[in-house]
């Protein structure tokens, strides 16, 4: 008899003749199977528990191209790695040293190596060789610097008298990749999600004749990251960022339709949509160039009023059937929305590599085609919904309501997270001075394309209403 018709209560079935279901099978029995998979399936979970990962990890490596190889130095919490049979000294479970070697081998192969992929000018290379390996305890300051790391990797191993469980300590591997030339450009693709739930990788990149790259960045597979881009390479990327930020941001695509929802033609689209990217590419760069203020009640402050301006946006389109100068308000949210994009593309500066300026100004390309494609499909499905669904005025007035209801619960969420930080008077030093004044030139400089763009409007209305009476 099988355990699934011992289970079934409503397909008794005969063991001796299983086509004729006459004798019903002994609830006992039916219990007593039950019972058995249930500790079976705690023994399970019990087992899988034992080698959970860790909720939090860090993983340190250096990069250094050097002649004809490429060395690669890595640091692994023991804690994340599993599926290993550690040896273990039977008295109190620690890991015994004598015969760890092997193990440590295996677990920096199957772990670590198979992993990752390097690339030399865009060349995969071939499987690294394994040089050096050795068991750390925690705590070990060697991977501050190279030459620690190295020394350490490649020196004496930890006594055998060491007491560490298998999920204490860490693992540290040195790999060498054969390579064409260490003046190459270099990236790699680490996949170390298995790593940990959320996984911090700290990573120093030590080209021979070019200043050390030091990146931190958060996420076991972020995808190929270039060591030391070509301007056009940090260009492309960066476009990309800028796209995916755009089709990615629920904020600032409710923001653009509540914006548009009253116009819906692009030549009035275009003062509008050409104020707010001049305003956000203005805060956008102040802030990567380190303008804004770094105080931990900003960047949430920066959130709340993202959400407020959507809020006032979708208001207008309700209350004003043909709001004017819109052009005007654009501008001021963008200013905001430039700190937002800001924040978001803060962690991705490392990877511009020397081409900080050319990254700026590609990202911020990215955002405006990103809008122009939002635009493209917004435009024509107003269009369509005000022709053939809804009336301009109904319908303009259901979906700014249902943006404002959005905004609103926003705001409320965000100003909760904003109202648990505690508010501080900056210093009045001589570095918020020189912060002061910076941001002085560029209010000026902002006051001046403002006056300008005004000026510019009010010709060609003249001009049209000299055409006109003409």
């Amino acid at each position: 008899m099988n355990l699934v018709n011992l289970l079934n209560p409503l397909n008794p079935v005969n063991p001796v003749n299983p086509v004729n279901p006459v004798n019903p099978v002994n609830p006992v029995r039916r219990l007593a199977a039950l019972l058995l998979l249930v500790a079976l399936g705690v023994s399970l979970s019990a087992g899988l528990s034992a080698h959970d990962i860790p909720a939090d990890t860090t993983v340190r490596a250096f990069i250094k191209p050097h002649g004809k190889q490429l060395h690669f130095l890595v640091r692994v919490q023991m804690a994340s790695i599993n599926d290993i049979d550690w040896p273990v000294h039977r008295a109190d479970g620690t890991v015994d040293l004598a015969r760890v070697e092997p193990f440590l081998r295996d677990a920096s192969t199957l772990w670590i190596a198979d992993y990752v992929d390097m690339y030399e000018a865009g060349t995969k290379l071939p499987y690294p060789t394994l040089t050096a390996v050795r068991l750390s305890n925690e705590g070990d300051p060697s991977f501050a610097s190279y030459d620690d790391a190295l020394a350490h990797v490649t020196g004496p191993r930890l006594p055998q008298d060491s007491r560490l469980m298998p999920t204490q300590g860490a693992l540290d591997v040195l790999f060498d990749y054969p390579i064409q030339s260490d003046q190459s450009r270099f990236s790699f693709h680490p996949r170390w999600d298995r790593f940990g739930l959320r996984v911090v990788t700290v990573l120093r990149f030590l080209p021979p004749s070019r200043d050390v790259r030091a990146f931190e960045y958060e996420g076991g597979n972020i995808g190929r990251v270039t060591l030391d881009p070509e301007w056009y390479e940090a260009a492309s990327s960066f476009v990309q960022t800028g796209v995916r930020h755009i089709l990615d941001g629920p904020d600032h695509l409710l923001f653009l339709l509540c914006l548009v929802i009253p116009l819906r033609r692009f030549r009035a689209l275009i003062p509008v949509i050409s104020a707010f990217t001049i305003a956000h590419s203005v805060t956008l760069i102040a802030s990567i160039y380190d303008m804004a203020p770094g105080a931990s009640w900003f960047p949430p402050l920066i959130d709340t009023l993202v959400a407020m301006s959507i809020m006032y946006m979708a208001l207008e389109n309700i209350i004003v059937a043909a709001p004017r100068r819109r052009w005007v308000m654009a501008f001021g949210f963008g200013l905001v929305h430039g700190f937002g994009f800001a924040f978001a593309l803060r962690q991705s500066v490392q990877f511009a590599g020397a081409h900080l300026l050319t990254s700026l100004l590609s990202f911020n390309l990215g955002l405006e085609i990103g809008q122009i494609a939002m635009l493209a499909l917004m435009v024509p499905a107003l269009h369509l919904l005000f022709r053939f669904v809804a009336p301009e005025r109904a319908g303009t007035i259901v979906l700014s309501g249902l943006a404002a209801h959005t905004a609103w619960h926003w705001t409320l969420d965000r100003y909760t997270t904003l109202a648990r930080f505690r508010f501080e008077r900056p210093q009045l030093d001589a570095a918020f001075l020189a912060n002061l004044m910076r941001w002085l030139m560029v209010m000026v400089a902002l006051a001046f394309v403002l006056w300008l763009i005004s000026v510019l409007r009010q010709s060609r209305q003249r001009r049209t209403v000299t055409e006109q009476k003409m």
